[in-house]
């Protein structure tokens, strides 16, 4: 038998496809066929003597293959997050040179609506994560001045109270040179309320004492109150009752006290500015929206401005509310703080579950709310002492 193929010992034709079987009676397709894996005997035995079959060899050494573990690697630097605190200071002090330079010219620092004015829980979010604006070490929490401290000579001592909400009866006061209280002193602002705090900042020991309002004051906001009267239902019931003669002159009640509304005194040499306003809560008093229409009332504060007094906190300052899961300060509050007036001492309330101190390094801020969330008044006085001026 001829063999066409070199190394086959024969040809057979299967279901119309040639086959060739080699000389280990393997078949092979060589026409549009496929090497099938089984050996086939074919009909017919070659007749050819086939070489004796090499002894069967050892298999090759089985390689075992072991997955390598990739080396570790460092993490890249994660991209807009926090400065270091070499980099924050710096920053702090480019800006501090710069206000003097400004202050030289005569200049004022200039501050715009936050592009994140509507929404302070995403704006905490991104200035503390781009700028690390309320990281330690710089932004920190204080331990309040015991009450029994003995006040260094030279120095002023501010005992500060805040949304006492006509619960002063259980507050035990510490001593101190100046009382202020940061707003809600009432609960809806009506005369007999007004009344019955004056009485008690009578029986105070304090040589000056000084009041805002704030959101439960409805009476001392007389915009709002006109408005109320004219709406036909009755969402104060007892404040929209009153007659405007009843509450136009309600600020006259305060007569055992200093009231600052948009307005400053000096106190030992020391400029105390008050304000009641604060960001749209509810439909309560003294509420703007957040944005320019607040920002246009801080723009009042004057630079030299020592002691801040507002009833609503800065962003990221004691403004946060748990059972919210949010930030509720004002942004630009916030920014007049810190990059333009930079007061000694910023007081403040509304927001009672924020009762605490904390400091940026330059202003100390209080939140003196004296009732809990649950408006009861457990929170004791803040105690601060502040360097009285030599020329004082």
């Amino acid at each position: 038998m001829s063999n066409e193929f070199p190394g086959l010992a024969s040809r057979c034709v299967t279901g119309g496809k040639e086959y060739a079987e080699d000389r280990h009676d393997r078949r092979v397709c060589w026409k549009g066929g496929r090497e099938e894996g089984q050996p086939v005997r074919t009909q017919q035995q070659s007749t050819e003597t086939r070489p004796p079959s090499p002894p069967p060899q050892a298999p090759p050494p089985r390689l075992t293959l072991h997955r390598l573990r990739p080396a570790p690697r460092r993490p890249a630097p994660p991209r807009d997050m926090a400065f270091t605190l070499s980099e924050i200071m710096a920053a702090r002090r480019q800006q501090q040179q710069q206000q003097q330079q400004q202050q030289q010219r005569g200049g004022r620092v200039t501050v715009e609506v936050d592009e994140y004015s509507a929404n302070p829980t995403q704006a905490f979010t991104f200035y503390n994560i781009n700028q690390g604006r309320f990281q330690p070490p710089h932004v920190h929490m204080v331990d309040p001045l015991p009450h029994d401290a003995p006040k260094p000579p030279g120095y002023t001592r501010f005992v500060c109270v805040s949304d006492t909400h006509s619960r002063t009866d259980a507050i035990q006061m510490p001593y101190g040179d100046v009382f202020i209280h940061a707003g809600d002193f009432t609960e809806l602002g009506l005369p007999s309320e007004v009344k019955k705090f004056n009485d008690w900042l009578g029986t105070l020991p304090y040589e000056i004492k000084i009041v805002i309002a704030g959101n439960h004051e409805l009476t001392f906001d007389q915009e709002f109150m006109a408005d109320l009267i004219k709406q036909d239902f009755y969402y104060f019931p007892s404040a929209s009752k009153l007659k405007p003669e009843n509450y136009e002159n309600v600020q006259s009640l305060l007569t055992n006290c200093i009231y600052l509304q948009d307005s400053e005194v000096t106190v030992r040499g020391l400029r105390i500015y008050g304000s009641p306003w604060q960001p749209w809560y509810y439909g309560w008093g003294f509420n703007l929206p957040r944005g320019q229409a607040l920002l246009d009332k801080w723009n009042q504060i004057p630079d030299t401005t020592d002691i801040l007094v507002t009833h609503c906190p800065p962003l990221g300052f004691l403004d946060w509310v748990p059972r919210k899961m949010q930030r509720v300060g004002c942004v630009e509050l916030l920014n007049t703080v810190q990059r333009r007036v930079q007061p000694k001492l910023h007081v403040f309330g509304h927001i009672h579950e924020g009762y605490g101190v904390m400091t940026d390094g330059t202003t100390t801020f209080i939140n003196a709310s004296s009732c809990t969330v649950n408006f009861q008044p457990m929170n004791a006085p803040i105690v601060f002492d502040v360097p009285t001026p030599r020329n004082t």
